[in-house]
């Protein structure tokens, strides 16, 4: 694919996200996020064999700080022109670019509900996306830290299910980076199944 391929196909892409994304916008608001699905937890806690399922917070190492880039400036006092403000905004990407995972995940059958950045499909269906923790998350707003973003690709092409979607993601989590038009995730994931989000 040459360079000038590759850049229509992106631009398509984020096109497509931008259009779809608005159709969800009378649901949800930019960094709104699911809720935590306690009792769908529970429930399926108790079936043998099942998925375990996650919240965010538990791909997070306990001993990260995300806010470390910007240890000993007050961003208050920082006007958006500012030098100091943009050096501190590109530490804080290049740290977030980075950031660690939980390693104690690695290859473990899971379940976790978040929101579809579509990296591949058509208008009918969706082969490979980033999961992301709320709503507008790499379309309308930054990309979050890597460890906040999932690189999906389910088994088969998800059908009835657009981008900006909440959704339910079943399947194999694995440690390992993907550096993607849309954001660098730090974890992959072999989804078996991909359902609309229900509590």
């Amino acid at each position: 694919m040459t360079k000038s391929a590759r850049l229509l196909a992106v631009l398509s892409t984020v096109v497509l996200a931008l259009t779809t994304a608005s159709a969800w916008s009378q649901d949800y608001k930019v960094g709104d996020r699911l809720p935590a699905a306690k009792a769908a937890a529970a429930k399926n806690a108790t079936a043998r064999n099942a998925p375990r399922t996650l919240v965010w917070d538990d791909l997070l190492p306990a001993d990260w700080d995300p806010m470390a880039a910007f240890k000993g400036i007050d961003l208050n006092k920082l006007d958006d022109a500012d030098p100091r403000a943009t050096d501190a905004l590109a530490r804080m990407r290049k740290a977030w670019d980075a950031a660690p995972v939980n390693r104690s995940l690695d290859g473990q059958n899971v379940r976790i509900p978040g929101f579809i950045v579509s990296l591949d499909g058509g208008p009918d269906e969706i082969r490979e996306f980033l999961l992301v923790p709320y709503f507008g998350a790499c379309i309308h707003t930054p990309p979050p830290p890597a460890n906040q973003i999932i690189h999906v690709m389910p088994d088969k092409p998800v059908k009835g299910i657009k981008n900006m979607a909440p959704a339910w993601v079943v399947g194999s989590l694995g440690v390992g980076q993907s550096d993607t038009p849309m954001g660098k995730s730090g974890y992959r994931l072999r989804a078996r199944e991909v359902t609309p989000y229900k509590k």
